[in-house]
């Protein structure tokens, strides 16, 4: 069983325009999938789950889709809040989140102090986060460490940059689901999935339920995971 679970929730605009509706209609209804994965990973036992909720590039789109969008997180942090806490879920947040508006910070912060004490499920929410953008920071702030004498420059390693990273602690997702059929990554954890198994489903976001996670989780289960490795070494014959 996986630890860590990532999901690139992809495709409810599509959804929506299969409907012959607006784009908010796709994210809406969107929120049921995100009850149905975050539900299943609590049961199955699985530590982290990781939303791509919104990246930095999405602050590109119409500016109706991004205000609907928000006023969704802030109107679906209040509803769920209850639900979170008696499942023990603890609510945390990667990204930018300086540039959310007001009330969407305030909800946030709210929804995280409401979790900060629970023992189950650690729900990660991407938002206006990217890879790039994460590991830009990361380098910056840990040059500044340099420069100030802080860290020594031959001292530095993988595990001393992974300290600079919004996911400091958290360990790497072995798995990474991708909704909607789209092959690629989208800027999305780049330096933790060197080596994690990607599953791309056809399945777009709105639709995705338990039975597809389970799914997904059990191709995981299927594969041999090397690292660089052959199946000889991991497998000796004696």
């Amino acid at each position: 069983m996986p630890q860590h679970v990532a999901v690139i929730m992809d495709g409810n605009g599509r959804w929506a325009k299969k409907k012959g509706a607006m784009r908010i209609f796709g994210h809406r209804n969107a929120v049921q999938a995100v009850r149905d994965v975050t539900e299943g990973c609590g049961e199955l036992g699985i530590k982290y789950l990781t939303l791509y909720a919104f990246s930095t590039e999405n602050w590109n789109r119409p500016k109706a889709e991004i205000d609907g969008l928000m006023e969704l997180l802030v109107n679906t942090l209040k509803q769920e809040i209850k639900t979170l806490s008696e499942n023990q879920v603890r609510l945390v947040t990667i990204g930018e989140t300086s540039h959310l508006p007001g009330d969407c910070q305030a909800n946030l912060q709210w929804a995280i102090d409401q979790t900060k004490n629970n023992s189950g499920l650690t729900l990660i929410l991407a938002l206006s986060y990217s890879g790039r953008w994460e590991i830009m920071k990361a380098v910056k702030a840990l040059a500044k460490d340099v420069s100030d004498g802080k860290v020594a420059a031959d001292a530095i390693n993988e595990a001393v940059f992974e300290n600079y990273l919004q996911t400091s602690g958290i360990p790497d997702p072995e798995l990474l689901i991708r909704t909607s059929g789209e092959m690629r990554v989208s800027n999305f954890l780049l330096w933790q999935i060197a080596y994690t198994e990607l599953y791309i489903t056809p399945t777009l976001w709105p639709d995705f339920r338990k039975e597809h996670l389970y799914e997904a989780i059990w191709a995981y289960q299927q594969r041999e995971r090397r690292f660089g490795k052959t199946s000889e070494q991991l497998n000796p014959v004696s």
